[in-house]
């Protein structure tokens, strides 16, 4: 019986912590009746909840879905077939007709399926710990019609369509909002910024997640959104000296009450003070306090405070007695952990927000401290800052010299979307700031349970990958310059300061070394948005190693590049938005930004529901052609509703259908990819045929326009359509598409003469640009033929300098610009990706025979490392 093996990714929780978390299967391993149970290092069974996430072909679970809650441990888990454990304390949930009950044992959460609000309550016991949970957001309209700009804000609240039970367990209950904002002024009537809210609740848990996604459906000419956030009232009881505010800052905590003990005649109040701001309660009541009172009661009472982040290397921590007066500065630091705890002496809330100096323009906010209901504010966007600006950067394309898709304009945001994620946690007892730093911590690094690289490996359930191997010294250097180039963009993240709420999860696309500036200003050459895939690289970098900072890394670029980068609805819709200055300016709107394949990694490793919903959203991208055909340029008036080529446009779409056919089972999505290759098999070139074909997205028809017709043939290997068919070759198990693909990576480096010869004239060495980027498929060619001479020319394409374009070994430079930088001159994004992508399939398809004799002697201009 298989024994699964899991361990922290970095450290287990400090506090009691529900976890969710995916796992693999090998084929064949686990059935669909089968249960499974969770072992801790004593040999005891932990309470879990489980759930199927993909199948493979033959019926077998391939992912399976998993939650429990787990005391504080730093302990390794073993997960194997078995009667499951089940709380003694199971969660309850109600499902009413106009709210949801959730019982997680210490906490009763009223949820609302209409209104305003979509918390209603928050209870222990008796006490109501909070209520009033909505959604607030501002938007900023402008006159610049004149010299004078003038500015009016008009408030927003949420309003919500629909609520409902997405997952029901003994341990885990997931409840789904849907709504939109809508303005408070009856003279403003308006409802728009769609939204999407998801709470997480675990039994017996007094802590909550919430995930929140927004969407742009407005004009970015005249709707500029200056506030974006969530706002939960606080019931306090106490004096004022007795109710605070507490920030998480750099490092510690940053604690004040409302009113403070400290005054010109009582500098500590015998050690009253210092407790006060250690967040104590305190009884002053007693006459031998009575002196004391009188000169505190005369201090400010502060209701309002807030905390600012304004830049990834600055906040700002200010309040104020009451509105109408002064902000008061109170101190300056560089990165806050994002917790705000506002409590009295009945206790309080935390509330973190995930990446929040990353994020940034954020805010953290209390008002009406010392009223009877206080106000507790997190603003995604801060109002403190300026409008989020949707507008292009420019009234033209530049496509000539900037490298911009196309001619048109459409550079629009409408259907683009932004994820956040927010943790609530009641505190029935006053928390000490250990306990706040703790929690900070915890909810700024992903808690997860994760299998050993050794263990994905063998699962084989995402494709084709090695493991790290450094027994040979050739191996060992091309693994140490994959570290390098991972290291290279963790540190370069830091450097070029890449955050920000619209930016942080993307690189950029070029370097500009006469700038020692990435050209972020240069059409094309800016934003990366999944260009030639590096979210496939920083997935499988992870996948082999098991590195937390790469799962960081990975984690942002896919919350960024699906949500960002993708059309969610309108007239783009399952496609998203090609590399540009700004995420959503390219004319190219595309199925290739948007394929499932990059983002499913972090759906089957975490269960996360909103990356769930991102890959259902494609499953049908092909739809979107018959508005917007990729080869409309070339093609404007023939008689095909559309066009697709071989890639990016239909790889892609089996990307999407591949991932429909797993998550579901559903086979309808599995002969869209046959009837495509069964196309391929009758053609004359087979998958080489094309590259581009007319289209009939409502039956997905291929019609072959001839061969060698307009279309590059590397477009077909850069954008992660080897990984999705390499993929589909190991479930489908059909000798001839396998052949299909090995003919494809074999043609590639062929001589001009073979390739006339093979194509019957009609393909040649100039349609076959950019060589390196096919090392992965010529590396598949290799292994399925067993053949020496065309491993040599995959390495080849990886070592040889002049063709890979990647200098070897990688080496970084210190420059004094406009301050010290280090840099790699010659450095893009594309190369360094696809060279880390394709080197790592190489080492597991033909490693061995790179290291072999006779294939070197074989191919006198590979080029070693040295």
């Amino acid at each position: 019986m298989l024994v699964l093996k899991l361990k922290w990714l970095k450290h287990g929780p400090k506090s009691p912590s529900g976890v969710s978390w995916g796992v693999p299967w090998e084929r064949g391993i686990l059935k669909r009746e089968d249960t499974v149970t969770l072992i801790d290092e004593d040999g005891k069974k932990t309470p879990i909840q489980s759930w199927p996430m993909a199948y493979w072909p033959d019926g077998s679970v391939k992912w399976t879905g998993h939650s429990a809650v787990f005391q504080p441990n730093d302990g390794s888990y073993e997960l194997t077939v078995g009667e499951t454990q089940n709380p003694d304390i199971p969660l309850q949930v109600i499902d009413l007709e106009n709210e949801i009950k959730v019982d997680t044992g210490d906490m009763q959460w009223i949820i609302n399926k209409q209104g305003t609000d979509f918390i209603e309550r928050i209870v222990s016991g008796s006490k109501i710990m909070g209520e009033k949970g909505r959604l607030i957001s501002v938007q900023e309209v402008r006159d610049e019609s004149s010299e004078v700009k003038t500015i009016q804000e008009i408030p927003l609240e949420s309003m919500i369509n629909h609520a409902e039970i997405e997952q029901h367990g003994p341990l885990r209950c997931v409840i789904k909002i849907e709504g939109e904002h809508a303005t408070i002024s009856s003279h403003h009537k308006r409802s728009w910024l769609p939204f999407h809210l998801r709470i997480y609740f675990y039994a017996e848990s007094p802590s909550i997640k919430m995930v929140h996604t927004f969407f742009y459906d407005g004009d970015p000419q005249t709707d500029f959104i200056k506030g974006l956030g969530m706002e939960f009232s606080l019931p306090l009881i106490g004096e004022p000296w007795n109710r605070h505010v507490r920030f998480t800052g750099d490092e510690g905590i940053y604690s004040e009450p409302a009113q403070l003990l400290l005054t010109r005649r009582h500098r500590n109040a015998e050690g009253l003070y210092e407790k006060q701001i250690n967040g104590e309660m305190l009884n002053l009541l007693e006459q031998k306090h009575q002196n004391l009172l009188d000169h505190v009661k005369q201090n400010a009472i502060w209701n309002d405070f807030k905390l600012t982040q304004d830049s990834a290397d600055h906040y700002r921590i200010a309040k104020r007695t009451k509105n109408g007066y002064s902000w008061v500065e109170s101190t300056h630091g560089t990165r806050s952990k994002g917790l705000i705890y506002a409590g009295g002496e009945n206790g309080g809330i935390g509330i973190g927000v995930k990446n929040f100096w990353q994020k940034f323009p954020s805010t953290l906010e209390v008002t009406g401290l010392n009223k009877a209901t206080a106000k507790l504010k997190v603003w995604f966007w801060s109002p403190d800052c300026e409008a989020m600006d949707f507008r292009h950067y420019s009234s033209e394309t530049h496509v000539v010299s900037a490298y911009e898709g196309f001619d048109e304009m459409r550079a629009t945001p409408y259907g683009i979307s932004n994820t956040s994620e927010v943790f609530l946690q009641c505190y029935i007892n006053v928390p000490s700031h250990e306990e706040l730093v703790e929690k900070a911590e915890e909810w700024q690094s992903p808690i997860l349970l994760v299998c050993d690289p050794t263990y994905y490996y063998g699962t084989k359930a995402l494709g084709i990958w090695s493991l790290p191997d450094t027994s040979h010294p050739i191996k060992a250097q091309l693994e140490s310059e994959l570290d390098k180039a991972i290291s290279f963009y963790k540190r370069e993240i830091e450097q070029r300061r890449w955050y920000g709420f619209w930016n942080y999860g993307d690189v950029m696309h070029t370097y500009d070394p006469i700038r020692h500036q990435w050209r972020y200003d240069l059409g094309g050459f800016a934003w990366q948005n999944t260009e030639l895939v590096p979210n496939i690289w920083l997935w499988y970098a992870f996948l082999r190693s098991g590195r937390e900072d790469i799962f960081k890394m990975a984690e942002a670029m896919t919350r960024h590049t699906s949500e960002v980068d993708v059309y969610h609805f309108g007239e783009y819709a399952g496609l998203g938005s090609r590399h540009n200055v700004v995420h959503w300016g390219c004319g190219c709107k595309e199925a290739r930004i948007s394929m499932a394949g990059l983002h499913k990694f972090y759906y089957f490793l975490t269960t996360d529901e909103r990356t769930r919903d991102l890959l259902i959203e494609v499953k049908d991208a092909e739809l979107a052609l018959s508005n917007l055909d990729p080869m409309r340029e070339f093609y404007p008036d023939d008689q095909y509703k559309t066009h697709v080529r071989v890639g990016p446009d239909w790889a892609a779409f089996c990307s999407n259908w591949l991932s429909e056919w797993e998550r579901t089972g559903n086979i309808d999505y599995r002969n869209k990819m046959i009837k495509g290759i069964e196309t391929f098999k009758q053609l004359p070139l087979r998958l080489l045929s094309g590259p581009t074909f007319g289209y009939n997205p409502d039956t997905n028809e291929l019609y072959h326009m001839g061969d060698g017709v307009e279309g590059g043939y590397h477009m077909i290997i850069a954008f992660g359509g080897p990984q999705a068919w390499m993929e589909l070759a190991q479930l489908l198990e059909d000798k001839e598409w396998e052949d299909m693909l090995a003919e494809f990576g074999e043609f590639y480096e062929l001589s001009q003469e073979e390739k006339m010869k093979k194509s019957n004239g009609k393909l040649h060495n100039k349609m076959f640009n950019n060589r390196m980027l096919a090392a992965g498929m010529v590396a598949y060619a290799a292994a399925k033929k067993q053949s020496p001479s065309i491993a040599a020319k995959a390495w080849n394409l990886l070592l040889n300098e002049e063709i890979s374009q990647v200098k070897l070994p990688m080496e970084e430079n210190e420059v004094q610009a406009w301050r010290k930088i280090t840099e790699v001159p010659a450095i893009t994004t594309n190369t360094t990706s696809q060279w880390c992508l394709n080197t790592l399939i190489a080492l597991e398809l033909i490693g061995d025979y790179l290291i072999s004799d006779e294939s070197l002697s074989k191919n006198n201009d590979l080029k070693l490392l040295t």
